[in-house]
């Protein structure tokens, strides 16, 4: 333990100690008494409970000797119930128990019923039955003698009785177990009681047995980080990225690391004890703590398994370990240190503090910032290689000859109608500012772009494999496998009591069979829900973007009839950017909605482990969520403008809408715009302003709850204590939503990254804030949650993995069929009269006569440009009406549709072939760190070796010691006078011996 906390320790004795002298009683009960309450707290939940005498205001202390067990140590484990915090003692910060030595490792926290009148005594079990008759005898105001009143306090009384029942087993169970447990009902936080919970030293030591926790030895070995040269670079390349370290004790690069080994028992002299407080860290001592908790069963009160049914139930509304302090406290501790030099949005450009993380939360939690780290790191070159794409685009824009040819006023192309008859004819130099728009992000940069993100993502994705092996040699977690295998076996509660009503179901029908467990005809109902509910949820997501394209057709046409001219000029402007809002809206909304239903469609699969419950969570959440957030740009990019007909022979939804068409200039402006706004709405809104306000939102509406409540005056004079003020803040939810926020906008950045090069940017800024964001939210809104172990982020890397091949075959069809980059090139190597890109425009358009149009569909104002038209382009490749096969499809399409698909067949397969080169290119393990590895393995049967030499040397010496004084006993047994001595002699010499082994 740190000095900060030997002084707080030794304050809390003296103030203990002082509380003693001014004559605060001690009431020791002997464990005759603690059998009786546990004879009467396993009585029936309708009967009452024995009631305790209450003694005077000071702290009761129960002797309770634990149960034998296989590796369990007899010890007096007690229950102690808090007096009232003085306000002047430094140990009541609700970080140690009442005697200022004993460590909270967790916390528990219940309903209690209190009176307004008067405060009820503290007693073992958190109150008696004499009390409860007390209060519900005592005439209330205005419910003298109503009957139906007194009923619902009946009911009341009768499910707090059980929740009562269930705790105090519960409790009892964590005592046999070894653990200690202290009660404080006597609180600011009106209504609401804490259990407090240690674990002692050989609770922790059998746990940390049991779970394999390597801990460091006492041996310690040099660290080599390379050969000569590259030691040099890294130490270079330290001093010069110095400034943007945090300034946190493990930032120094350690020579020299400690051997770890699986913690036992048997062999703690390898481990250095010399400070027990410090040798298990908070974090560990939780995470021991909740192991604990969740294998507990409770077979007397309803068959409860562990603390997730009992929260599930409401016997406890809160279990969560405590922070290391205040985030502003005086006194250095980690989350101070997280808070000023991690969560900090002064400090967004120095690295993160990976190690202090993991030691304060654990593998899992400092895994995920790890990764994000890496990820925020590769888009910066991302980053700028899309700046320089999109600024070739605006460097070439004078140079493009195509935008140059549609803005010419000279060259009087007519285009044909919009829409029936409100749209008139129009002038096709009125899209010039869409074209222009549209080349800087459809050049032949954009390609080499799609390329650069492909290998991008197989770089990244190499990149992390070997950051997260150098980190599970630092953390000691290369071996975990035999660990993971070892407990992610271990059944949910939920799973537990599904299996029990099934056995129970079998023993009514007097049916005996072997260990039950789900099988498949079990889940079936729950499989066809999910497939049926997944399936409709798809359908749902559909059904909503056909909405929003009814919207946008039918917008368009009532703004094409508007007399104003400004009105008409801005209908695709308008159309397009409500849409777009709409459909932001949606997904907003359908995200929330498609969190919760994959949720409710997970549990009642009812999977067996945490393991598979969290794969399946995210399987469906992840397929529900992709699918909504791209649905409408899939649209865009793929479907707009391809099924609408022609001139005369139009495709119309309902008989009445005709499908809309792309700008002239092509549909991967309108994709850029639809892609931006989407990936910006919800980075900003969803990702930033949700995640700030709802947790700062439900913490305060707690806040007034706990202030409508009606709480005596002596409750408004106490401090709260650090449970007090924990139990505060929102509970952790996982890191699903986070990981999934990520994946979503990895999917932004290499989808349909061809359309819109600056997506990487807008990620890196994303990030830069996200990164410091959530720090703050895990380190100051949220209860610190129960460290878990993990060596990978688990199945988010396969999704990055389908997301990066996926991203390779959209942008092959992105270039192919949204963008205008084949049909140049058709044209340029096959139509062009002089080898340039003059008259293609000419060359996409298409003829139609005007006496052709279908009676109904002609426009109203003929005349609209001045002159009579008798001939209007379109954008397609057909025959001219003058042909013999008039509007046929021509030879021009199919020559652009065999480039366009020979395109996509050979990029997709060369920037595969150049993915999987790199992945084989870069080895998944950095050769450092395996020659580190392998070094351990040796050091470690070194170890051993010469341990055991070390037994045999002494088994050696003893045996010969053992020779020696029976050699010594027979050559003094020969002489009479000299007997006693050497009797004498050979029993110290026996001593010694025992000694010795």
């Amino acid at each position: 333990m740190d000095k900060n906390g030997t002084d707080h320790q030794k304050t809390c004795r003296d103030n203990e100690s002082s509380r003693a002298r001014r004559g605060n009683s001690v009431h020791i009960i002997s464990g005759v008494v603690l059998d009786e309450l546990q004879k009467a707290s396993m009585m029936k939940r309708n009967e009452k409970y024995s009631s305790l005498p209450i003694g005077e205001k000071g702290v009761d202390i129960i002797n309770i000797k634990a149960i034998e067990d296989i590796g369990y140590v007899q010890t007096d484990a007690m229950i102690l119930n808090s007096v009232v915090p003085e306000q002047d003692s430094s140990c009541q910060q609700g970080l140690y128990f009442q005697d200022g030595s004993r460590r909270v490792d967790y916390i528990l926290t219940y309903h209690i019923k209190k009176s307004g009148a008067f405060r009820k005594q503290p007693t073992r079990h958190g109150g008696s039955a004499s009390n409860r008759s007390t209060k519900k005898d005592q005439p209330q105001p205005g419910n003298k003698n109503d009957p139906e009143i007194g009923e619902q306090d009946h009911i009341i009384d009768y499910h707090e009785d059980d929740k009562r029942f269930r705790r105090e087993e519960f409790e009892g169970k964590l005592l046999e177990a070894g653990l200690e447990l202290e009660k404080d009902e006597d609180t600011k936080t009106y209504g609401i009681g804490f259990v407090k919970i240690h674990a002692p030293w050989h609770v922790l030591c059998r746990e940390a047995e049991f779970m394999k926790l390597k801990m460091p030895t006492k041996k310690v070995y040099e660290v080599n980080h390379g050969n000569n040269f590259v030691e040099k670079i890294n130490t270079f390349i330290y001093k010069m990225t110095e400034p943007l370290h945090p300034n946190v004790e493990e930032k120094r690069i350690s020579s020299v690391k400690h051997l770890s080994y699986p913690f036992s028992r048997e062999k703690q002299h390898l481990f250095d004890l010399s400070d027990k407080d410090s040798f298990f860290d908070s974090k560990t001592r939780s995470t021991i703590v909740y192991e604990i908790l969740k294998r507990i069963t409770c077979t007397k009160a309803k068959y409860t398994m562990g603390i997730t049914s009992l929260l599930a139930n409401g016997v406890y509304n809160a279990a969560y370990p405590l922070h290391d302090g205040d985030c502003e406290d005086e006194n250095a501790n980690d989350r101070k240190l997280l808070y000023e030099e991690w969560a900090s949005y002064s400090v967004f450009y120095k690295y993160q503090p990976i190690d202090l993380i993991r030691k304060y939360f654990g593998e899992k939690i400092g895994l995920y910032f790890a990764w994000l780290g890496v990820y925020t790191q590769m888009l910066i070159p991302a980053s700028l290689v899309g700046i320089i794409v999109f600024l070739y685009g605006c460097a070439t824009l004078d140079d493009n000859i195509p935008s140059m040819e549609m803005c010419d006023n000279r060259i009087n192309i007519t285009m044909c109608p919009l829409c029936d008859r409100t749209c008139s004819y129009w002038k096709l130099s009125t899209a010039c500012a869409t074209a222009r728009a549209s080349h800087l992000f459809d050049n032949p940069a954009t390609v080499f772009f799609s390329i650069f993100m492909a290998l991008w993502a197989a770089m990244f994705m190499e990149h992390w494999k070997r950051r997260q092996m150098r980190l599970n040699y630092k953390w000691d977690l290369t071996g975990f496998e035999e660990e993971e295998e070892a407990v992610k076996d271990h059944p949910r509660a939920e799973y537990e009591s599904r299996v029990m009503k099934k056995s129970m179901k079998k023993e009514h029908r007097k049916r005996k069979t072997e260990k039950e467990k789900l099988t498949w005809r079990d889940r079936f109902p729950a499989y066809v829900t999910n497939a049926v509910m997944i399936l409709f949820m798809i359908g749902l997501t559909f059904a909503i973007v056909f909405g929003v394209i009814l919207y946008r057709i039918s917008t368009a046409a009532a703004l094409a009839m508007s007399s104003s001219p400004s009105t008409k000029s801005n209908v695709r402007v308008t159309v397009m950017a409500t849409a777009v809002i709409i459909n932001l809206v949606v997904i907003l909304i359908l995200d929330e909605v498609y969190g919760y239903i994959a949720r409710w469609l997970t549990l009642i699969e009812v999977p067996k482990t945490d393991k598979s419950f969290e794969e399946r969570l995210i399987f469906k959440a992840f397929v529900l969520k992709f699918v909504n957030a791209f649905t409408p740009i899939m649209y865009v990019a793929f479907f707009k403008g391809r099924f609408v007909g022609r001139p005369g022979n139009y495709v119309y939804a309902f008989q009445s809408f005709r499908m809309e068409e792309c700008a002239p200039g092509g549909c991967l402006m309108e994709l850029c715009i639809q892609l931006s706004i989407i990936m910006l709405g919800k980075q900003l809104i969803q990702n930033n302003l949700f995640e700030i306000g709802i947790p700062k939102l439900k913490k305060l509406i707690r806040y007034f709850k706990s202030k409508r409540t009606s709480v005596p005056e002596e409750e408004h004079d106490k401090k709260l204590q650090r449970y007090e003020v924990d139990y505060y803040l929102e509970p952790f939810a996982g890191l699903t939503p986070e990981y999934m926020e990520m994946m979503i906008q990895f999917g932004f950045v290499t989808l349909f990254v061809a359309s819109f090069p600056l997506a990487p940017l807008f990620a890196l800024l994303n990030n830069i804030i996200e990164i410091r964001l959530d720090a703050k939210k895990f380190i100051a809104e949220l209860r610190r949650p129960v460290a878990a172990r993990a060596k990978d982020i688990g199945i988010w890397y396969n999704i990055l993995r389908v997301v990066a091949k996926l991203a390779v075959i959209i942008n092959a069809f992105v270039i192919a069929f949204t963008s205008d980059f084949i049909p140049r090139l058709v044209y340029l190597y096959m139509y062009s009269t002089d080898g340039s890109m003059h008259g293609f425009i000419n060359h996409t358009l298409s003829y139609f006569n005007v006496s052709d149009f279908k009676s109904g569909t002609e426009p109203i104002e003929p005349m609209q440009l001045g002159y009579k038209v008798e001939i209007c382009r379109f954008k397609d490749y057909r025959e001219p009406p003058w042909s013999l096969n008039g509007y046929d499809i021509s030879k021009q399409f199919w020559a652009v549709l065999a480039a366009r698909l020979a395109f996509v067949i050979v990029f997709q397969n060369l920037v595969m072939i150049m993915s999987d080169f790199v992945d084989w290119m870069i080895p998944d393990i950095p050769k450092d760190i395996s020659v580190q590895i392998h070094k351990e393995k040796v050091l470690m049967v070194e170890l051993f070796l010469k341990e055991e030499r070390g037994k045999l040397q002494m088994l050696e010496n003893l045996i010969a010691r053992g020779k020696e004084a029976k050699s010594m006993e027979n050559c003094h047994n020969h002489s009479p006078i000299n007997r006693p001595q050497s009797h004498k002699g050979s029993n110290t010499t026996l001593h010694s011996q025992n000694i010795d082994v």
